[in-house]
């Protein structure tokens, strides 16, 4: 949610603060806090086993367990059995039956279980960006700088073409064949350019193909992906609320983005030395992993406060860490973390998933799901052609590139967030964006298997022997 929280500083909405009321003053603070620690406490016991049964099914019938994980969270979600639910929209604490348990076991009233509820609903809301910082970490100490600046002109031309592409023709169609306003379309066609880089990293990562030269040519594209998403978001934004585009914001965050990236990488290569000598001379258990989350929380708390994403700070932290003698141990003593955070991104990203949209039987849902049609079209062609920018280079595959850049997750999940607060949306766009990222979240997953067959470290090892 941190593009959220970035891109309300445009559009100047206050209804993301007023979600989390006030605690009333009836109610008893002590017990409201350890009610809402019990709360949690289920929710991450509810939140483990839907990850690890659904993660567990799929690996067994050879699909990324990362799907499974996604559809863990759908399956306790608002959509199906409403154990996690979040104060989002209409949501109260009556749709979640962690909440009517509490209530019931715990003998709490109606005004304190709505508070509980909120406040469940934001930390664990918290846990899951901690998650996916953790799992852009990750990535980043898997991944090579050295590579990732040698297809930097792949990764370039894949990624603008990727937004470009699914913008204009989502905006075009939208405007002359289905005959939807303009701005509605232009907001419709810019949640097209999004890519959630959390779920295509973790799908490569399972596959072995993390590594490889298509792994790292969808990285840096995704990566680039995030800031130019962001910029489009702004764009978009500053046109809803004011009806023209502020050119100084998009200055504003592509100079950011640029100096934050390089410099990032620059100040953090010189620092390598005392980062080793620091590790190695401290004496307390623990000293690797601490010192080196803390320079992934500052570089994501500076990409923070300048408007970009969380994860691109701790992205570019991985990055830097993975060139120091440091990188093999630091892999080890990340994954336990790993594990423990990276679960709950994805079940929240799945239990967040409100399937309602897709029923055709209601009469409300049948033009959304027309031009969802549409949408999930233009989606797919649109990020699997710029794949296919690459000029030469017959031994790379272009498809897989093109798909490891379709999934649109939770990024999706924030342009519509945006876009329902401001009120520029009608039911059936806001349902068709749904439907759309749906789609090309549990979509990309299963292509990418069938596409990508075989991990790229036992090619290699063939290619060697």
């Amino acid at each position: 949610m941190d593009i959220l929280n970035s891109i309300l500083t445009f559009i100047d909405y206050n209804f993301y603060i007023s979600l989390f009321a006030t605690i009333p003053e009836h109610v008893d603070t002590d017990t409201d806090t350890s009610l809402v620690l019990s709360s949690i406490l289920l929710s991450l016991v509810i939140i483990y086993f839907a990850s690890k049964l659904g993660g567990e099914i799929c690996a067994r019938i050879d699909l990324p367990p990362v799907l499974g994980e996604l559809v863990g969270g759908v399956t306790i979600g608002i959509s199906i059995l409403g154990l996690l639910v979040f104060p989002e929209g209409m949501n109260t604490a009556n749709n979640s039956l962690i909440m009517r348990f509490l209530q019931f076991s715990a003998d709490v009233t109606p005004e304190n279980i709505q508070t509980i509820f909120n406040s469940q609903g934001e930390i664990i809301s918290i846990l899951s960006e901690l998650g996916v910082i953790i799992l852009l970490f990750e990535i980043g100490l898997e991944s090579n700088l050295k590579e990732l600046i040698s297809v930097g002109p792949q990764s370039v031309m894949v990624a603008i073409v990727g937004v470009v592409a699914p913008f204009v023709l989502g905006t075009l169609g939208l405007t002359y064949l289905f005959h939807v306003d303009i701005i509605p379309s232009i907001f419709a066609g810019a949640a097209l350019t999004a890519t959630s880089i959390g779920i295509t990293a973790k799908v490569l990562a399972e596959l072995g193909h993390l590594s490889s030269q298509e792994g790292q040519i969808i990285i840096g594209a995704a990566v680039l992906d995030d800031i130019l998403g962001i910029i489009v978001l702004a764009v978009v934004a500053s046109l809803i609320k004011t009806g023209q585009v502020e050119i100084f914001n998009i200055a504003y965050l592509s100079l950011s983005a640029a100096i934050f990236l390089i410099g990032a990488i620059f100040i953090g290569r010189l620092l390598h030395p005392v980062y080793v000598k620091l590790v190695n001379k401290m004496k307390t258990r623990g000293q690797l992993l601490l010192i080196s989350l803390c320079f992934a929380f500052v570089l994501s708390y500076i990409a923070q406060i300048i408007h970009l994403e969380t994860i691109l700070g701790s992205f570019a932290a991985g990055l830097v860490l993975a060139e120091t003698e440091k990188r093999k141990e630091l892999q080890d003593v990340i994954a336990p973390i790993s594990d423990i955070f990276v679960p709950i991104f994805f079940v929240c990203v799945g239990a967040k998933t409100d399937l309602s949209v897709l029923n055709p039987t209601d009469p409300n849902n049948r033009e959304g799901l027309i031009l969802a049609g549409f949408l999930i079209l233009v989606a797919i062609i649109g990020k699997i052609i710029s794949g296919f920018t690459i000029i030469g280079q017959p031994e790379l595959n272009k498809l897989a590139i093109g798909v490891g850049m379709i999934p649109r997750g939770e990024v999706g999940l924030v342009f519509v967030g945006v876009g329902s607060a401001s009120g520029i949306l009608s039911k059936p766009i806001e349902a068709s964006i749904i439907v759309m990222v749906i789609f090309t979240t549990f979509l990309a997953p299963l292509l990418l298997r069938s596409i990508l067959k075989e991990p790229f470290l036992a090619t290699q090892k063939q290619k060697i022997t």
